[in-house]
């Protein structure tokens, strides 16, 4: 098993606060750290992006869709549409789309917890996205964004018949020292599901960077994870963060080649 053929990105440009636009096109971050698999965000599943993305391996698009708009007062804004009808509308053009574009094999669900309840999106009708996104390709993939700190089985009883895979993530770097206990309570919770593991090369909560030893500790526990079949893969979040965390995207790109 090598790093690399279990490796996602995060592919598009996002305004984030403090975060340049980067000069890495759509796809070319998977170019960069040497995957082919990516996760596609905040711009319009259609087919001039598909068509961009046809020479990778795999192709995931978020449906919990970020969508750029001019404000009033000028500029350019992001805000992401949430609802009920946009999500089901929008997994039923990913699966749409997969049907021209084979590489095409899931959909993700963004921040889920804390946009199905912005939406109040109940369990009964959140079947409606996971049937949408099957309405055209039964073999496509629901992934579910979930937080270390969002481990709670009471939050996800229901919902968890309508989540394929589990994209885990740490929002606080801090907190990365106890990844090995979340990884194990994640499990407990989704027993049955594939965990991608998602790794930051920015703590949003810092405003910066993900500390240099809080990086590394974590790529030494997706190295282990893999090889110990825990994780079914991992996420790298994302190819716009590249040029401003320079240290941070060259060792991890060293780090995948090397293992």
């Amino acid at each position: 098993m090598k790093l690399r053929d279990i490796g996602w990105i995060w592919e598009g440009q996002g305004l984030d606060p403090g975060v340049f636009p980067s000069i890495f096109g759509v796809g070319e971050g998977a170019e960069y750290f040497g995957l082919d698999r990516v996760q596609f965000m905040f711009h319009p599943n259609n087919d001039l992006a598909m068509r961009k993305l046809s020479d990778k391996k795999e192709v995931v698009c978020d449906i919990s869709k970020w969508k750029f708009y001019n404000p009033p007062q000028g500029g350019t804004a992001h805000q992401v549409d949430s609802s009920l009808e946009s999500v089901a509308r929008e997994a039923e053009n990913v699966s749409r789309l997969s049907t021209n574009y084979p590489n095409i094999t899931g959909a993700i669900h963004d921040d889920m917890k804390g946009l199905v309840e912005k939406s109040k999106i109940s369990v009964n009708q959140y079947g409606k996205i996971y049937d949408a996104l099957k309405k055209h390709n039964p073999n496509l993939k629901l992934w579910s964004v979930v937080y270390t700190h969002e481990l709670d089985a009471e939050v996800w009883a229901g919902f968890t018949p309508f989540m394929d895979i589990i994209n885990l993530w740490v929002w606080k770097s801090e907190d990365l020292v106890n990844l090995e206990e979340d990884l194990d309570h994640c499990r407990m919770i989704f027993p049955d599901k594939p965990i991608n593991l998602g790794c930051y090369l920015r703590d949003y909560t810092l405003v910066a960077p993900v500390p240099m030893d809080r990086l590394k500790h974590q790529w030494d526990c997706v190295l282990r994870f893999a090889n110990e079949g825990l994780i079914d893969g991992y996420s790298i979040l994302a190819a716009v963060l590249i040029d401003g965390h320079q240290e941070q995207a060259n060792w991890v790109r060293d780090f995948i080649a090397a293992h």
